[in-house]
């Protein structure tokens, strides 16, 4: 049975950056000589900031998705690949896609090649703390969840919701070529509730199609962290069942982003030159080249 994210995947990762990489690149380290990976709420001793731990949290997060969704799509002939390239949908060398989900091999795509695109937005959830035992060896010893700490992982953090935000902007308005492309968000979090709606709006507006935790248990305990939003912009998936449903089925959609601002008046001429077509996906057709103009 495959699992999603949790302390067990944490646990792997800070076994494996270990191997090459010190304890000061993935811990705080406090007063008292303390390694966690994050301050603890209530610590009010000397701080630094640690930026170090960020690329390898990055790399891993990206390949375990990645991982991820080939379990999905390997039985479609699909590829889930990292750091994509596709200069024509701003998808450049120096902001690649994180994941994307393509019909042939190979991090350089063409655009209609390109199914889905997948902006990862995770990182440590739990806090730990890195004990050298001098009998027993190094150890990890998870010490609580995020509410137990001063970090804001995943999409908890401002900042991250709205550079996945940006991003997919870019991508949008880049060509008309990235709008029969699906975006979607991947963290490991919850989000605040002040990003609610405006999730569910991005997702009404086209944007983005969804925001997507793949941490069925973010919290120690009674778990009662967010399920959905009301429109379902943010949405927790809780096994791999449910995301490889939900997957399968946006493979499947064929889904196209449209947007503009016009007068009544445009948008009736329009639906009516449009009506005239014989059938309902011409009809989609022409309203979509129609709004374009």
């Amino acid at each position: 049975m495959v699992q999603l994210w949790g302390k067990d995947v944490e646990r792997k990762f800070f076994e494996e950056s270990l191997k090459i990489a010190t304890p000061e690149q993935l811990f705080y380290v406090t007063e008292n000589n303390e390694y966690v990976a994050y301050w603890p709420k209530g610590y009010k001793g000397k701080k630094s900031t640690l930026q170090s731990r960020n690329s390898f949290i990055g790399t891993f997060t990206e390949k375990w998705i990645s991982d991820l969704m080939n379990k999905i799509v390997i039985e479609k002939g699909l590829f889930a690949t990292t750091g994509v390239v596709c200069p024509e949908i701003e998808l450049t060398e120096s902001s690649p896609a994180d994941v994307a989900i393509t019909v042939e091999k190979g991090k350089n795509q063409k655009a209609e090649g390109i199914l889905l695109i997948i902006e990862v937005k995770m990182s440590i959830v739990w806090n730990w703390k890195y004990i050298n035992d001098a009998k027993e060896g190094p150890k990890l010893v998870c010490i609580g969840d995020f509410r137990t700490h001063q970090g804001n992982p995943g999409l908890l953090r401002s900042d991250s919701m709205l550079k996945a935000i940006g991003k997919s902007i870019n991508i949008r308005v880049s060509s008309d070529k990235a709008s029969k492309i699906p975006i979607i968000v991947i963290t490991n979090t919850p989000i605040t509730n002040s990003y609610y709606e405006k999730v569910d709006n991005i997702k009404k507006a086209g944007v983005i199609q969804g925001f997507f935790s793949v941490n069925p248990k973010p919290m120690d305990g009674l778990d009662n962290s967010l399920k959905q939003t009301e429109g379902k912009g943010y949405y927790k998936f809780d096994s791999f069942n449910e995301i490889r449903g939900y997957i399968n089925s946006i493979l499947q959609s064929e889904i196209n982003f449209f947007s503009g601002m016009k007068n009544k008046e445009e948008i009736g001429r329009i639906i009516e030159i449009a009506n005239k077509e014989d059938s309902y996906e011409k009809k989609g057709e022409a309203f979509l080249k129609l709004i374009k103009r």
